[in-house]
Formats: C-alpha cells, structure tokens, sequence
C-alpha cells in the first residue's frame, strides 16, 4: 500500500504540505528532526522525504533536507486554495 505524499497528477497530500511546512520553517531539517517533531516512525519520514525530493520539491543536502523553489510555490498555492 502506498502511502503516497505526490499522487500521480502531482498533487501533495496534506501529509507532503505539512513536511514542507516543516522544512520551511526550520531552514533545513534531518530525518530524525523530523520524527521527532512528527512523531512519525522514521521509515515514513523517510520515505515521504525521498519521495519530495525525486519530485524535486525538497533537495538534500548531506544528511538534511531542505526546501526548493517548486516546494515553495506548491505551499503558496496550496495555502492559496
């Protein structure tokens, strides 16, 4: 079962909105921040995270991952909605 954050048409879940929320907020955020703040089990972390950033809307950089521009406009218009 896939617990999708991008769905097919490139819509972001509400779980997606929030981890770029996230990120935005905290400049840059790792795995375990992220669980943490969350209180998601890290394998979902995870996988939400590479999941954003093959859709290019998080990029990693080492451990951490931050926002990018197409991550920023997808939260301006999901806010704007």
């Amino acid at each position: 079962m896939s617990m999708g954050c991008v769905s097919p048409d490139g819509r972001l879940s509400d779980r997606a909105l929030s981890f770029l929320k996230l990120v935005k907020e905290r400049g840059q955020i790792l795995p375990q921040e992220a669980v943490q703040i969350t209180g998601r089990p890290l394998f979902q972390v995870r996988s939400s995270l590479r999941e954003l950033t093959q859709a290019g809307f998080l990029k990693q950089e080492g451990e951490g991952y931050s926002i990018t521009e197409k991550g920023l406009k997808a939260l301006e218009e999901a806010s704007a909605s």
